[in-house]
Protein backbone atom coordinates (compact mmCIF):
# COMPACT_ATOMS: atom_id res chain seq x y z
CA UNK A 1 0.00 0.00 0.00
CA UNK A 2 2.86 2.28 0.28
CA UNK A 3 4.08 1.64 -3.60
CA UNK A 4 2.92 5.03 -4.55
CA UNK A 5 4.90 6.53 -2.30
CA UNK A 6 8.37 5.03 -3.64
CA UNK A 7 7.06 5.68 -7.15
CA UNK A 8 6.38 9.28 -6.56
CA UNK A 9 9.40 10.18 -4.68
CA UNK A 10 12.43 7.61 -6.42
CA UNK A 11 14.73 5.29 -4.40
CA UNK A 12 17.12 8.48 -4.52
CA UNK A 13 14.59 10.62 -2.24
CA UNK A 14 13.63 8.79 -0.26
CA UNK A 15 17.36 8.66 0.79
CA UNK A 16 17.98 11.86 1.91
CA UNK A 17 18.67 12.85 5.22
CA UNK A 18 20.77 11.47 8.08
CA UNK A 19 17.85 8.61 8.81
CA UNK A 20 14.21 8.08 8.15
CA UNK A 21 11.69 6.54 9.87
CA UNK A 22 9.17 4.49 7.41
CA UNK A 23 5.26 4.76 8.22
CA UNK A 24 3.83 2.88 11.05
CA UNK A 25 1.29 0.42 10.05
CA UNK A 26 -1.58 0.08 12.21
CA UNK A 27 -3.12 -3.60 12.86
CA UNK A 28 -6.11 -2.48 14.24
CA UNK A 29 -6.91 -1.65 11.01
CA UNK A 30 -6.44 -4.94 9.03
CA UNK A 31 -7.68 -7.25 11.92
CA UNK A 32 -9.02 -5.44 14.94
CA UNK A 33 -6.57 -6.19 17.67
CA UNK A 34 -3.40 -7.25 16.78
CA UNK A 35 -0.02 -5.30 17.40
CA UNK A 36 0.80 -2.36 15.99
CA UNK A 37 4.28 -2.56 13.53
CA UNK A 38 6.78 -0.22 12.94
CA UNK A 39 9.14 -0.83 9.99
CA UNK A 40 12.73 1.16 10.36
CA UNK A 41 15.70 1.16 8.34
CA UNK A 42 18.95 3.22 8.74
CA UNK A 43 19.61 5.76 6.10
CA UNK A 44 22.43 6.07 3.86
CA UNK A 45 24.26 4.24 0.66
CA UNK A 46 26.17 0.92 1.61
CA UNK A 47 28.77 -0.48 -0.55
CA UNK A 48 27.83 -3.48 -2.56
CA UNK A 49 28.83 -6.83 -0.69
CA UNK A 50 27.80 -4.87 2.45
CA UNK A 51 24.44 -5.59 3.85
CA UNK A 52 21.47 -3.50 4.51
CA UNK A 53 19.46 -4.44 7.72
CA UNK A 54 15.64 -3.42 8.01
CA UNK A 55 13.68 -4.15 11.13
CA UNK A 56 10.05 -4.42 12.14
CA UNK A 57 9.39 -3.27 16.04
CA UNK A 58 6.19 -4.59 17.35
CA UNK A 59 4.53 -2.74 19.76
CA UNK A 60 2.96 -4.95 22.67
CA UNK A 61 4.19 -8.37 21.57
CA UNK A 62 2.00 -11.29 21.74
CA UNK A 63 2.93 -13.99 20.08
CA UNK A 64 3.49 -17.17 22.51
CA UNK A 65 7.13 -18.05 20.86
CA UNK A 66 7.88 -15.34 18.32
CA UNK A 67 10.12 -18.02 16.93
CA UNK A 68 7.81 -19.81 15.50
CA UNK A 69 4.51 -18.23 15.66
CA UNK A 70 5.76 -15.32 13.69
CA UNK A 71 8.08 -14.60 10.39
CA UNK A 72 9.47 -11.18 8.43
CA UNK A 73 9.78 -11.88 5.29
CA UNK A 74 11.18 -9.46 2.29
CA UNK A 75 12.00 -9.39 -1.73
CA UNK A 76 14.74 -7.60 -2.84
CA UNK A 77 16.15 -6.73 -6.43
CA UNK A 78 17.06 -3.36 -8.31
CA UNK A 79 15.11 -0.81 -8.75
CA UNK A 80 14.53 -1.37 -12.55
CA UNK A 81 12.41 -4.78 -11.16
CA UNK A 82 15.24 -7.16 -12.28
CA UNK A 83 17.22 -9.50 -9.96
CA UNK A 84 14.80 -9.95 -7.05
CA UNK A 85 15.26 -12.31 -4.19
CA UNK A 86 13.15 -13.53 -1.64
CA UNK A 87 14.61 -13.32 1.75
CA UNK A 88 13.58 -14.30 5.05
CA UNK A 89 14.16 -12.53 8.72
CA UNK A 90 15.07 -13.59 11.80
CA UNK A 91 13.67 -12.87 15.52
CA UNK A 92 16.49 -10.97 17.49
CA UNK A 93 13.74 -10.31 20.64
CA UNK A 94 12.92 -12.98 22.85
CA UNK A 95 9.88 -11.56 23.04
CA UNK A 96 9.18 -11.18 19.59
CA UNK A 97 9.59 -7.21 20.06
CA UNK A 98 11.89 -7.00 17.17
CA UNK A 99 12.30 -8.52 13.93
CA UNK A 100 15.10 -7.79 11.81
CA UNK A 101 16.09 -8.75 7.85
CA UNK A 102 19.30 -8.44 6.01
CA UNK A 103 20.28 -8.24 2.03
CA UNK A 104 23.59 -8.13 0.82
CA UNK A 105 23.65 -6.57 -2.93
CA UNK A 106 25.91 -8.02 -5.02
CA UNK A 107 26.81 -4.89 -7.16
CA UNK A 108 26.27 -1.15 -7.09
CA UNK A 109 22.79 0.52 -8.17
CA UNK A 110 19.36 1.08 -6.78
CA UNK A 111 17.15 -1.33 -4.94
CA UNK A 112 13.68 -1.33 -4.12
CA UNK A 113 12.31 -3.85 -1.52
CA UNK A 114 9.00 -4.88 0.04
CA UNK A 115 8.75 -6.65 3.42
CA UNK A 116 6.45 -8.83 4.89
CA UNK A 117 5.26 -9.23 8.88
CA UNK A 118 2.96 -11.99 9.37
CA UNK A 119 1.67 -13.06 12.72
CA UNK A 120 -1.07 -15.39 12.44
CA UNK A 121 -3.95 -14.28 10.11
CA UNK A 122 -2.38 -10.86 10.54
CA UNK A 123 -0.67 -9.20 7.89
CA UNK A 124 2.05 -5.92 7.68
CA UNK A 125 3.77 -5.13 4.69
CA UNK A 126 6.15 -1.95 3.70
CA UNK A 127 8.57 -0.90 1.19
CA UNK A 128 11.50 0.78 0.90
CA UNK A 129 14.69 1.78 -1.37
CA UNK A 130 18.16 1.90 -0.82
CA UNK A 131 21.31 3.06 -2.85
CA UNK A 132 24.63 0.56 -2.99
CA UNK A 133 27.61 1.94 -3.69
CA UNK A 134 30.84 0.52 -5.92
CA UNK A 135 33.48 -0.10 -2.70
CA UNK A 136 35.45 -2.83 -4.10
CA UNK A 137 34.83 -5.37 -1.16
CA UNK A 138 35.46 -8.95 -1.90
CA UNK A 139 32.12 -11.46 -2.45
CA UNK A 140 31.57 -14.57 -1.52
CA UNK A 141 34.09 -16.98 -2.96
CA UNK A 142 32.72 -19.07 -5.86
CA UNK A 143 34.13 -21.98 -7.69
CA UNK A 144 35.95 -20.57 -10.76
CA UNK A 145 33.62 -21.40 -13.71
CA UNK A 146 37.03 -21.48 -16.02
CA UNK A 147 39.42 -23.35 -13.29
CA UNK A 148 36.97 -25.12 -11.70
CA UNK A 149 39.56 -27.47 -9.37
CA UNK A 150 39.83 -23.98 -8.06
CA UNK A 151 38.30 -20.85 -6.33
CA UNK A 152 37.56 -17.23 -7.13
CA UNK A 153 36.10 -14.48 -4.98
CA UNK A 154 32.99 -13.07 -6.59
CA UNK A 155 32.66 -9.12 -7.53
CA UNK A 156 36.88 -8.79 -7.75
CA UNK A 157 37.36 -12.08 -9.90
CA UNK A 158 40.37 -12.20 -7.76
CA UNK A 159 41.60 -16.22 -7.65
CA UNK A 160 41.34 -17.36 -3.66
CA UNK A 161 44.19 -19.71 -2.32
CA UNK A 162 42.44 -21.55 0.32
CA UNK A 163 44.78 -21.99 3.61
CA UNK A 164 42.98 -22.64 6.12
CA UNK A 165 43.09 -23.67 9.98
CA UNK A 166 40.47 -25.45 12.08
CA UNK A 167 39.42 -23.38 15.69
CA UNK A 168 36.37 -25.27 16.30
CA UNK A 169 35.07 -23.18 19.46
CA UNK A 170 36.30 -19.96 18.58
CA UNK A 171 33.19 -18.49 20.12
CA UNK A 172 33.42 -20.26 22.96
CA UNK A 173 35.98 -17.74 24.44
CA UNK A 174 34.00 -15.13 27.11
CA UNK A 175 36.16 -12.15 25.87
CA UNK A 176 35.49 -11.36 22.62
CA UNK A 177 38.98 -9.22 22.28
CA UNK A 178 40.36 -12.99 22.31
CA UNK A 179 38.59 -13.96 19.40
CA UNK A 180 39.76 -10.89 17.63
CA UNK A 181 43.11 -11.40 18.47
CA UNK A 182 43.14 -15.00 17.47
CA UNK A 183 41.42 -14.13 14.31
CA UNK A 184 43.83 -11.37 13.75
CA UNK A 185 47.05 -13.25 14.61
CA UNK A 186 45.95 -15.98 12.26
CA UNK A 187 45.16 -13.30 9.43
CA UNK A 188 48.24 -11.84 9.87
CA UNK A 189 49.94 -15.52 9.73
CA UNK A 190 48.03 -15.49 5.68
CA UNK A 191 45.20 -18.17 7.08
CA UNK A 192 42.17 -16.96 5.06
CA UNK A 193 40.28 -19.90 5.60
CA UNK A 194 38.61 -20.84 9.50
CA UNK A 195 36.60 -23.53 10.34
CA UNK A 196 34.22 -23.07 13.23
CA UNK A 197 31.39 -24.88 14.92
CA UNK A 198 27.22 -23.49 15.24
CA UNK A 199 26.35 -26.23 17.39
CA UNK A 200 28.21 -29.43 18.76
CA UNK A 201 29.68 -29.60 22.23
CA UNK A 202 32.70 -31.62 23.22
CA UNK A 203 34.68 -33.00 26.36
CA UNK A 204 38.35 -32.44 25.35
CA UNK A 205 39.39 -35.62 26.37
CA UNK A 206 41.89 -34.94 23.34
CA UNK A 207 45.10 -35.11 26.14
CA UNK A 208 45.10 -31.78 25.46
CA UNK A 209 45.62 -29.16 28.70
CA UNK A 210 42.32 -27.41 26.95
CA UNK A 211 39.80 -27.37 29.65
CA UNK A 212 36.50 -25.56 30.24
CA UNK A 213 36.25 -22.81 32.92
CA UNK A 214 35.94 -19.02 33.24
CA UNK A 215 37.98 -17.93 30.31
CA UNK A 216 36.59 -20.22 27.81
CA UNK A 217 33.87 -22.90 27.05
CA UNK A 218 33.30 -25.96 24.68
CA UNK A 219 29.69 -25.82 25.36
CA UNK A 220 28.26 -23.39 22.78
CA UNK A 221 24.61 -22.64 23.44
CA UNK A 222 22.86 -21.73 19.87
CA UNK A 223 19.44 -22.52 22.13
CA UNK A 224 18.16 -21.85 25.81
CA UNK A 225 19.64 -24.80 28.09
CA UNK A 226 18.42 -25.79 31.26
CA UNK A 227 21.73 -26.66 32.40
CA UNK A 228 24.06 -25.86 29.51
CA UNK A 229 27.23 -26.84 31.97
CA UNK A 230 25.75 -30.36 31.26
CA UNK A 231 27.76 -31.80 28.04
CA UNK A 232 25.01 -34.16 28.06
CA UNK A 233 21.95 -33.18 29.31
CA UNK A 234 22.16 -29.70 28.28
CA UNK A 235 17.80 -29.34 28.11
CA UNK A 236 18.35 -27.44 24.68
CA UNK A 237 14.61 -26.00 23.84
CA UNK A 238 15.23 -26.23 20.27
CA UNK A 239 11.97 -23.84 19.45
CA UNK A 240 13.90 -20.67 20.97
CA UNK A 241 17.34 -19.72 20.04
CA UNK A 242 19.94 -17.91 22.92
CA UNK A 243 20.38 -14.48 21.03
CA UNK A 244 23.06 -13.75 23.58
CA UNK A 245 25.24 -16.50 21.38
CA UNK A 246 24.06 -15.83 17.97
CA UNK A 247 24.40 -11.80 18.39
CA UNK A 248 28.02 -12.37 19.67
CA UNK A 249 28.22 -15.18 16.72
CA UNK A 250 27.83 -12.73 14.21
CA UNK A 251 29.85 -10.01 15.50
CA UNK A 252 32.97 -12.56 15.18
CA UNK A 253 31.69 -12.94 11.13
CA UNK A 254 31.59 -9.31 11.10
CA UNK A 255 35.17 -8.97 12.32
CA UNK A 256 36.57 -11.94 10.24
CA UNK A 257 35.05 -10.10 6.87
CA UNK A 258 36.78 -7.00 7.50
CA UNK A 259 39.87 -8.91 7.00
CA UNK A 260 38.85 -10.99 4.25
CA UNK A 261 38.51 -13.86 6.32
CA UNK A 262 36.75 -16.93 5.55
CA UNK A 263 34.82 -18.68 7.97
CA UNK A 264 33.63 -22.39 7.21
CA UNK A 265 30.49 -22.54 9.41
CA UNK A 266 30.17 -25.96 10.73
CA UNK A 267 26.28 -26.39 11.62
CA UNK A 268 27.03 -29.27 13.95
CA UNK A 269 29.28 -32.04 15.23
CA UNK A 270 29.05 -35.55 16.38
CA UNK A 271 30.77 -35.77 19.51
CA UNK A 272 28.34 -35.67 22.21
CA UNK A 273 25.24 -36.88 20.33
CA UNK A 274 23.07 -34.21 21.62
CA UNK A 275 20.80 -32.81 18.45
CA UNK A 276 17.31 -31.54 17.07
CA UNK A 277 15.94 -34.58 15.42
CA UNK A 278 17.32 -35.62 11.87
CA UNK A 279 15.15 -34.15 9.29
CA UNK A 280 12.67 -32.82 11.92
CA UNK A 281 11.29 -29.07 12.49
CA UNK A 282 12.96 -27.84 15.07
CA UNK A 283 16.20 -28.86 13.05
CA UNK A 284 15.25 -27.40 9.97
CA UNK A 285 14.19 -24.23 11.76
CA UNK A 286 17.58 -24.54 13.19
CA UNK A 287 19.59 -24.08 9.76
CA UNK A 288 16.84 -21.54 8.66
CA UNK A 289 17.69 -19.07 11.51
CA UNK A 290 21.74 -19.44 10.67
CA UNK A 291 20.84 -18.76 6.88
CA UNK A 292 18.48 -15.77 7.60
CA UNK A 293 21.07 -14.50 10.31
CA UNK A 294 24.41 -15.04 8.80
CA UNK A 295 23.79 -15.68 5.23
CA UNK A 296 24.03 -11.59 4.00
CA UNK A 297 27.58 -11.76 5.34
CA UNK A 298 29.99 -12.30 2.23
CA UNK A 299 32.69 -14.38 4.06
CA UNK A 300 31.12 -17.28 5.01
CA UNK A 301 30.85 -21.46 3.51
CA UNK A 302 28.53 -23.82 5.08
CA UNK A 303 29.62 -27.10 6.20
CA UNK A 304 26.69 -29.72 7.06
CA UNK A 305 28.58 -31.15 10.17
CA UNK A 306 31.34 -32.76 11.46
CA UNK A 307 32.16 -36.60 11.12
CA UNK A 308 28.51 -36.52 9.33
CA UNK A 309 27.89 -39.75 8.77
CA UNK A 310 28.02 -40.87 12.34
CA UNK A 311 25.32 -39.31 13.19
CA UNK A 312 23.51 -38.02 9.97
CA UNK A 313 22.23 -40.40 6.94
CA UNK A 314 23.73 -39.85 3.27
CA UNK A 315 19.88 -39.45 2.70
CA UNK A 316 19.96 -36.79 5.12
CA UNK A 317 23.12 -35.03 3.94
CA UNK A 318 21.70 -34.90 0.44
CA UNK A 319 18.15 -33.96 1.05
CA UNK A 320 19.53 -30.81 3.88
CA UNK A 321 22.44 -29.77 1.26
CA UNK A 322 19.57 -29.27 -0.98
CA UNK A 323 17.45 -27.55 1.30
CA UNK A 324 20.55 -24.99 2.19
CA UNK A 325 20.86 -24.06 -1.21
CA UNK A 326 17.04 -23.21 -1.63
CA UNK A 327 16.77 -21.38 1.35
CA UNK A 328 20.24 -19.77 1.18
CA UNK A 329 19.52 -16.72 -1.69
CA UNK A 330 23.13 -15.96 -1.52
CA UNK A 331 23.81 -19.62 -2.67
CA UNK A 332 27.29 -19.48 -0.58
CA UNK A 333 29.44 -22.68 -1.05
CA UNK A 334 28.42 -25.79 0.96
CA UNK A 335 30.24 -28.85 1.19
CA UNK A 336 30.07 -31.87 4.43
CA UNK A 337 32.58 -33.44 6.13
CA UNK A 338 32.43 -36.65 6.74
CA UNK A 339 35.01 -39.64 8.00
CA UNK A 340 35.45 -41.85 5.22
CA UNK A 341 35.55 -40.08 1.33
CA UNK A 342 32.85 -42.81 0.23
CA UNK A 343 30.19 -40.13 1.90
CA UNK A 344 31.37 -37.32 -0.48
CA UNK A 345 27.81 -36.31 -2.40
CA UNK A 346 30.48 -35.08 -5.57
CA UNK A 347 27.45 -35.50 -8.11
CA UNK A 348 24.54 -33.33 -5.97
CA UNK A 349 24.38 -29.39 -7.28
CA UNK A 350 24.49 -28.31 -3.75
CA UNK A 351 27.90 -29.94 -3.36
CA UNK A 352 30.32 -27.30 -4.40
CA UNK A 353 34.07 -28.74 -2.79
CA UNK A 354 34.99 -31.68 -1.19
CA UNK A 355 36.35 -31.62 2.44
CA UNK A 356 38.26 -35.00 3.18
CA UNK A 357 39.54 -36.31 6.38
CA UNK A 358 42.14 -38.28 5.50
CA UNK A 359 45.62 -38.95 7.89
CA UNK A 360 47.87 -40.63 5.61
CA UNK A 361 51.43 -39.23 4.95
CA UNK A 362 51.22 -39.60 1.47
CA UNK A 363 48.96 -36.99 0.35
CA UNK A 364 50.45 -36.46 -2.71
CA UNK A 365 48.85 -39.63 -3.97
CA UNK A 366 45.49 -39.51 -2.33
CA UNK A 367 44.41 -36.36 -3.81
CA UNK A 368 45.73 -37.41 -7.38
CA UNK A 369 43.51 -40.09 -6.70
CA UNK A 370 40.58 -37.91 -5.48
CA UNK A 371 40.92 -35.93 -8.63
CA UNK A 372 40.30 -38.54 -10.89
CA UNK A 373 37.31 -39.69 -9.14
CA UNK A 374 35.92 -36.59 -9.40
CA UNK A 375 36.72 -35.90 -12.76
CA UNK A 376 35.15 -39.55 -13.55
CA UNK A 377 31.94 -38.20 -12.65
CA UNK A 378 31.99 -35.39 -14.92
CA UNK A 379 31.52 -32.64 -12.75
CA UNK A 380 34.86 -30.65 -11.58
CA UNK A 381 34.59 -29.09 -8.13
CA UNK A 382 38.18 -28.34 -6.06
CA UNK A 383 39.35 -31.10 -3.23
CA UNK A 384 39.88 -30.02 -0.41
CA UNK A 385 41.88 -31.92 2.71
CA UNK A 386 40.23 -30.47 5.82
CA UNK A 387 41.67 -33.11 8.53
CA UNK A 388 45.03 -34.70 8.00
CA UNK A 389 46.41 -33.80 11.10
CA UNK A 390 46.92 -31.63 14.44
CA UNK A 391 50.17 -30.03 15.15
CA UNK A 392 51.59 -32.23 18.28
CA UNK A 393 48.69 -33.98 18.93
CA UNK A 394 50.05 -37.84 17.94
CA UNK A 395 46.31 -39.26 18.44
CA UNK A 396 45.90 -42.88 17.70
CA UNK A 397 44.98 -42.95 14.00
CA UNK A 398 48.17 -40.33 12.82
CA UNK A 399 50.42 -42.20 11.00
CA UNK A 400 53.23 -42.19 13.74
CA UNK A 401 55.47 -40.82 15.88
CA UNK A 402 56.63 -37.61 14.35
CA UNK A 403 53.93 -37.41 11.47
CA UNK A 404 52.05 -34.61 12.79
CA UNK A 405 55.41 -31.79 13.94
CA UNK A 406 54.51 -28.50 12.50
CA UNK A 407 57.80 -29.65 10.10
CA UNK A 408 55.76 -32.94 8.83
CA UNK A 409 52.49 -31.17 8.54
CA UNK A 410 54.37 -28.06 6.62
CA UNK A 411 55.69 -30.87 4.36
CA UNK A 412 52.28 -32.67 3.65
CA UNK A 413 50.54 -29.36 2.96
CA UNK A 414 53.35 -29.26 -0.06
CA UNK A 415 52.24 -32.30 -1.00
CA UNK A 416 48.62 -31.66 -1.32
CA UNK A 417 49.01 -28.56 -3.06
CA UNK A 418 51.69 -30.06 -5.65
CA UNK A 419 48.47 -32.06 -6.58
CA UNK A 420 46.05 -29.57 -7.45
CA UNK A 421 44.19 -29.54 -3.97
CA UNK A 422 43.87 -27.45 -1.20
CA UNK A 423 44.03 -28.21 2.54
CA UNK A 424 42.89 -26.93 6.09
CA UNK A 425 45.69 -27.96 9.14
CA UNK A 426 44.77 -27.47 13.02
CA UNK A 427 47.36 -25.62 14.63
CA UNK A 428 48.82 -27.44 18.40
CA UNK A 429 46.80 -27.28 21.30
CA UNK A 430 49.74 -28.02 23.21
CA UNK A 431 50.07 -24.48 24.84
CA UNK A 432 46.71 -24.82 27.43
CA UNK A 433 43.57 -23.04 28.08
CA UNK A 434 42.35 -22.61 31.70
CA UNK A 435 45.66 -24.33 31.93
CA UNK A 436 48.91 -22.44 32.98
CA UNK A 437 50.10 -21.08 30.94
CA UNK A 438 46.84 -20.34 29.53
CA UNK A 439 48.30 -18.69 26.60
CA UNK A 440 47.12 -21.87 23.52
CA UNK A 441 44.22 -23.68 22.88
CA UNK A 442 45.13 -24.15 18.91
CA UNK A 443 43.03 -26.44 17.04
CA UNK A 444 40.27 -26.11 19.54
CA UNK A 445 39.98 -22.35 20.03
CA UNK A 446 42.05 -20.55 17.47
CA UNK A 447 44.61 -19.00 20.00
CA UNK A 448 48.15 -19.23 19.47
CA UNK A 449 51.16 -17.78 21.08
CA UNK A 450 54.73 -17.14 19.88
CA UNK A 451 56.11 -20.60 20.37
CA UNK A 452 54.04 -21.88 17.64
CA UNK A 453 55.83 -21.43 14.56
CA UNK A 454 53.93 -24.05 11.59
CA UNK A 455 52.01 -21.58 10.38
CA UNK A 456 55.10 -18.95 9.60
CA UNK A 457 56.21 -22.05 6.92
CA UNK A 458 52.78 -22.65 5.22
CA UNK A 459 52.79 -18.48 4.71
CA UNK A 460 56.00 -19.63 2.85
CA UNK A 461 53.63 -21.87 0.62
CA UNK A 462 51.51 -19.29 -0.16
CA UNK A 463 53.52 -16.72 -1.18
CA UNK A 464 55.28 -19.35 -3.60
CA UNK A 465 52.13 -20.19 -5.25
CA UNK A 466 50.20 -16.37 -4.82
CA UNK A 467 53.42 -15.43 -6.93
CA UNK A 468 52.06 -17.09 -10.51
CA UNK A 469 49.13 -18.16 -11.61
CA UNK A 470 48.93 -21.60 -10.21
CA UNK A 471 44.91 -22.00 -10.81
CA UNK A 472 46.33 -22.38 -14.51
CA UNK A 473 48.36 -25.19 -13.35
CA UNK A 474 47.58 -29.06 -13.26
CA UNK A 475 49.70 -31.90 -11.52
CA UNK A 476 52.60 -33.30 -14.24
CA UNK A 477 54.39 -35.33 -12.42
CA UNK A 478 55.59 -37.23 -15.99
CA UNK A 479 57.31 -33.68 -16.60
CA UNK A 480 60.08 -34.32 -13.75
CA UNK A 481 61.98 -36.81 -12.90
CA UNK A 482 62.92 -38.53 -9.16
CA UNK A 483 60.48 -38.33 -6.59
CA UNK A 484 59.62 -34.43 -7.26
CA UNK A 485 55.82 -33.07 -7.76
CA UNK A 486 55.14 -31.29 -10.87
CA UNK A 487 52.08 -28.51 -11.54
CA UNK A 488 52.42 -27.27 -15.42
CA UNK A 489 50.61 -25.33 -18.02
CA UNK A 490 52.89 -26.64 -20.23
CA UNK A 491 54.80 -23.91 -22.59
CA UNK A 492 54.15 -21.33 -19.60
CA UNK A 493 54.39 -22.50 -16.46
CA UNK A 494 56.08 -25.27 -13.94
CA UNK A 495 56.51 -25.23 -10.81
CA UNK A 496 58.59 -28.28 -9.13
CA UNK A 497 58.66 -29.27 -5.51
CA UNK A 498 62.22 -31.76 -4.16
CA UNK A 499 60.80 -33.19 -1.46
CA UNK A 500 64.30 -33.98 -0.01
CA UNK A 501 67.79 -32.80 -1.53
CA UNK A 502 68.33 -33.47 -5.04
CA UNK A 503 68.24 -32.25 -8.63
CA UNK A 504 65.18 -32.96 -10.68
CA UNK A 505 65.57 -32.86 -14.61
CA UNK A 506 62.16 -31.29 -16.51
CA UNK A 507 60.58 -31.86 -19.61
CA UNK A 508 60.12 -28.28 -21.54
CA UNK A 509 57.79 -27.01 -23.96
CA UNK A 510 60.40 -24.74 -26.56
CA UNK A 511 60.98 -21.86 -25.04
CA UNK A 512 63.57 -19.75 -22.97
CA UNK A 513 62.57 -20.02 -19.03
CA UNK A 514 62.94 -17.79 -15.85
CA UNK A 515 63.62 -20.07 -13.41
CA UNK A 516 64.31 -19.72 -9.32
CA UNK A 517 64.61 -21.82 -6.20
CA UNK A 518 62.40 -21.19 -4.12
CA UNK A 519 63.38 -22.55 -0.24
CA UNK A 520 60.16 -24.01 0.75
CA UNK A 521 60.95 -24.19 4.51
CA UNK A 522 62.08 -20.43 5.02
CA UNK A 523 60.73 -18.38 2.34
CA UNK A 524 64.68 -18.26 0.28
CA UNK A 525 64.83 -16.73 -3.17
CA UNK A 526 67.86 -17.60 -5.31
CA UNK A 527 67.34 -16.98 -8.96
CA UNK A 528 69.11 -19.22 -11.64
CA UNK A 529 70.16 -18.65 -15.51
CA UNK A 530 67.70 -18.88 -18.01
CA UNK A 531 66.42 -22.29 -18.93
CA UNK A 532 65.42 -23.77 -22.44
CA UNK A 533 63.95 -27.44 -23.48
CA UNK A 534 63.76 -30.15 -24.30
CA UNK A 535 65.18 -31.47 -21.19
CA UNK A 536 66.67 -28.88 -18.33
CA UNK A 537 68.75 -30.36 -15.40
CA UNK A 538 68.40 -28.14 -12.44
CA UNK A 539 71.62 -27.69 -10.60
CA UNK A 540 71.57 -29.19 -6.84
CA UNK A 541 69.47 -28.37 -4.31
CA UNK A 542 70.98 -25.63 -2.31
CA UNK A 543 70.93 -27.63 0.73
CA UNK A 544 69.66 -30.69 2.26
CA UNK A 545 66.13 -29.51 2.93
CA UNK A 546 62.71 -29.46 0.65
CA UNK A 547 62.71 -26.72 -2.07
CA UNK A 548 61.05 -25.56 -4.90
CA UNK A 549 61.30 -24.47 -8.51
CA UNK A 550 59.60 -21.70 -10.54
CA UNK A 551 59.53 -21.36 -14.18
CA UNK A 552 58.01 -19.26 -16.37
CA UNK A 553 58.08 -18.79 -20.14
CA UNK A 554 60.22 -15.55 -20.81
CA UNK A 555 58.47 -12.84 -22.19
Amino acid sequence: MNMPILQECGPRRLLRGLAWLLPAVSASALLGSPPKVTFTQPAGDIEAYDYVEAAAEVERPDAANPFTDASLTGTFGRADGTGHREVEGFCDSADGAVFRIRFMPSSPGDYAYTLVYRQGGFQATQSGAFRAAPGHRRGPIRVDPKYPWHFIWEGTGEHYFFNGTTAYFLVGWRDERVIQYCIDRLHRLKVNRIRVTIAGRENVFFGEPVMNGDNFTTFPTPWPAQQADDMYHPGFDYARFDLGYWRKFERVLRFARDRDTVMSLVLDMNDNKVHPGAGSEDERRFIRYAIARFGALSNITWDLGDDLERYRSDEWTHETGTLIKKWDPYRHLATSHPVEDVHQDRTSDWFDFTSFQEWSRNQHAYILRQRAAQERTGRIIPQTNEEYGYEDHYPMWAPGPGSDSADALRRTAWDIYMAGGYQLVGESARRGTNIWPDTGGGWLNGRGDDTMTMFAGFGHIVDFFTSFEWWKADPHDELVSGGAYCLAKPGEIYAVYLPREDSVTVRLEPGTYTAHWFGASTGEILPLPPASGPQWVSPHTPDRSDWALLLLKAR
